[in-house]
């Protein structure tokens, strides 16, 4: 059988759907991006003022459509620019369609008008614009608030992750984006308010339509139209700065080894996916994974079959055996905790550490609603404890961070809190997807603030979304492509996964985590291929055995328990960086974050003798086709500088 070809797209991120940087539009000192009706990167100066200005519609589950633009009119001019355009949002038989302006003046003021017109009564959880303020040069600064009423209010962007809105009733708000410099963005036609967006890991912050006191999802009435502005005024005078030079390499600086160590690594057994995972038993061991971690939730029927699959993997893998268990019973916790407890022995099932978490804590609650019936999580942890002696006990949240930040758990009775992660929760770009790495060490610390000396642990987490506790479902997606909680993200299987994964760990790793899970062995948030019932470009049509990731989450799960040496990235946002020791030498990994190019030169090395693999474009095929073989292939790195290709990851062995 002939290997076929992969191609460049599905090689980067599994997918044939085009995800190209927009436009550069430019008014005055100010520049935006327009990307399919979006504006990003509000640049004044080169210095990011917005993330975002975006007109978006979402549905009842809280996904967000990708709208069909026509009628696009872009018009660019010496002192400024317009841009018109009209787009439709479906879902089946419903529909709405919205009109958007955008102008940019000579002095880098911009203004946005939206109005929307349902073609049918359209059923949404939030449509109008939306607003999202950067981190880098907002997390504690001074930002001032009008509210609608006219009240004005000095205030600060929070620095640690504020589990519900730190600003509501807004009219406007205004914040310092260069010395002596104001940008203030003003909203009209509703009323807005902002949440810290880093509760779900999108880097920013988000001020949004429709205050979340009111009911959703709500029905905007069929031919009833919606108009909202928002305009963005610079006051002061703003410098006029050279261009920066763009390109030349990305210095990464290794210090020293200090007292922190590399946490394990684990992956997630989703109970479906326990049968493949042992048909793929000998790609699991050779990723080792340090922890599995497995689920138990009675409503789904899950009993002795599963927990006998996690004890044959956990004792096939050296991996510890951890099992999440989801607990049905308001009052008679107690002893179902015990049955569950039974089960375990019966399976021969030793556990190192349980979750538990109630029903009623799985799906989400907006700030100031009421808590869905569940135990006391007290009485929970107490009859957890009495179930299962001598075995760690966790709590928490098996969804989002955002959960764990406003349902904190009584720390005092657990061995560790948990939480998971998904990247597509809001946006499913590539660009925003990596961002969302940027947001994890704010979530860590944030929780490290009240959580204390107990163990924090992060997972089981992939691109795909592990559970939506926002609505009923996943969105679907049939075409692989880029959907906001979707289960199956393509990426997952493209040199996109492999990076990503490398800084989400990176980052993880750094803030002193008592443990890192990924997805899955296999299946959509997995890292190991078998066949789906979903297409897979490529991979089902080759000799493939693993997806790119694998190769990051078997490397970095045996450097458990190494010490983590100080490694600092130029630029973070481009290249990711995570060094420890291991047997004489420095083991350095890199990631390129971006999908151009990159060159990193290694300091700090002292002319050491080094060796890397590489894993990129050109040994995409070796690398998931016979994955041993491709482990095994190193080189000589000359000068200190890798180059990285796109989505490329290296891992460098510098002789100490």
């Amino acid at each position: 059988m002939t290997q076929p070809t992969a191609p460049r797209d599905i090689v980067l991120t599994g997918t044939t759907q085009p995800d190209l940087p927009g436009r550069i539009l430019r008014a005055g000192p100010a520049e935006i991006e327009f990307d399919n009706g979006q504006c990003r990167y509000l640049r004044v100066n080169g210095v990011e003022v917005l993330r975002a200005v975006s007109f978006l519609v979402r549905d009842e589950n809280w996904g967000t459509y990708v709208p069909t633009l026509s009628n696009l009119v872009i018009d660019e001019r010496k002192d400024g620019f317009s841009v018109s355009y009209h787009a439709v949002a479906k879902n089946g038989d419903r529909e709405i369609g919205f009109d958007v302006s955008i102008t940019g003046d000579a002095n880098g003021n911009l203004a946005f008008k939206g109005t929307a017109i349902p073609k049918t009564d359209f059923l949404t959880a939030r449509t109008g614009f939306v607003v999202l303020h950067p981190l880098e040069s907002t997390v504690g600064n001074k930002v001032t608030i009008e509210h609608v009423d006219g009240r004005i209010e000095k205030a600060q962007f929070p620095r640690n992750v504020n589990p519900i809105q730190p600003f509501l009733h807004i009219r406007s708000m205004a914040h310092e984006c260069l010395p002596g410099v104001t940008a203030t963005v003003r909203m009209e036609g509703d009323t807005w308010e902002t949440e810290d967006h880093r509760n779900w890991t999108d880097a920013s912050f988000k001020t949004y339509v429709r205050p979340l006191a009111l009911p959703w999802p709500y029905v905007l009435k069929a031919g009833q139209p919606v108009t909202q502005s928002i305009t963005v005024t610079l006051t002061g005078e703003v410098p006029k700065v050279a261009k920066a030079k763009s390109g030349g390499a990305i210095d990464v600086k290794l210090g020293t080894a200090g007292r922190n160590l590399m946490p394990p690594v684990g992956l997630g057994l989703p109970p479906e996916e326990i049968p493949h995972a042992v048909q793929r038993l000998d790609l699991v061991k050779r990723a080792a994974p340090n922890i599995l971690v497995g689920h138990h939730d009675p409503r789904a029927g899950h009993g002795l079959a599963e927990l006998y699959g996690l004890r044959v993997l956990a004792e096939q893998t050296g991996a510890k055996a951890v099992l999440e268990i989801v607990v049905a019973s308001l009052d008679a916790f107690g002893a179902e905790l015990q049955g569950v407890a039974a089960l375990v022995a019966q399976a021969g099932l030793k556990l190192d550490a349980i979750a538990v978490c109630p029903v009623g804590d799985l799906k989400s609650v907006l700030p100031g609603g009421a808590r869905p019936a569940a135990p006391a999580l007290q009485a929970l942890y107490t009859a957890a404890r009495k179930a299962f002696p001598g075995v760690k006990l966790g709590g928490g949240m098996f969804s989002f961070f955002t959960e764990l930040n406003r349902k904190r758990p009584p720390v005092d009775q657990l061995d560790y809190v948990m939480n998971t992660t998904c990247p597509i929760v809001h946006a499913a770009d590539d660009r925003s997807v990596m961002e969302t790495i940027e947001a994890l060490p704010h979530q860590m610390s944030t929780a490290r603030g009240w959580i204390g000396r107990t163990g924090h642990r992060v997972g089981p987490s992939a691109i795909g979304c592990r559970d939506n506790p926002h609505g009923a479902t996943f969105t679907p997606n049939p075409d692989n492509l880029r959907v906001c909680l979707a289960r199956m993200d393509p990426r997952t299987r493209g040199l996109f996964g492999a990076a990503w994964t490398l800084g989400y760990i990176a980052t993880l790793a750094r803030t002193g985590v008592e443990a890192i899970t990924l997805g899955a062995p296999t299946g959509p948030l997995g890292f190991i291929f078998r066949p789906t019932d979903y297409a897979q470009p490529w991979f089902d049509d080759a000799d493939a055995a693993v997806y790119p990731a694998y190769h990051v989450v078997s490397g970095l799960a045996s450097a458990a328990g190494s010490k983590l040496v100080a490694a600092e990235s130029s630029n973070r946002s481009a290249v990711t960086c995570l060094a420890y020791k291991a047997r004489g030498a420095t083991l350095v990994w890199l990631g390129n974050l971006t999908a151009q190019k990159q060159t990193v030169t290694l300091s700090g090395v002292d002319g050491r003798e080094a060796f890397a693999g590489v894993l990129d474009e050109s040994n995409f095929e070796a690398a998931v086709t016979d994955p041993a073989k491709f482990q095994a292939k190193r080189k000589a790195v000359s000068g200190g500088k890798i180059a990285l290709g796109a989505y490329g990851v290296a891992w460098v062995c510098v002789n100490d």
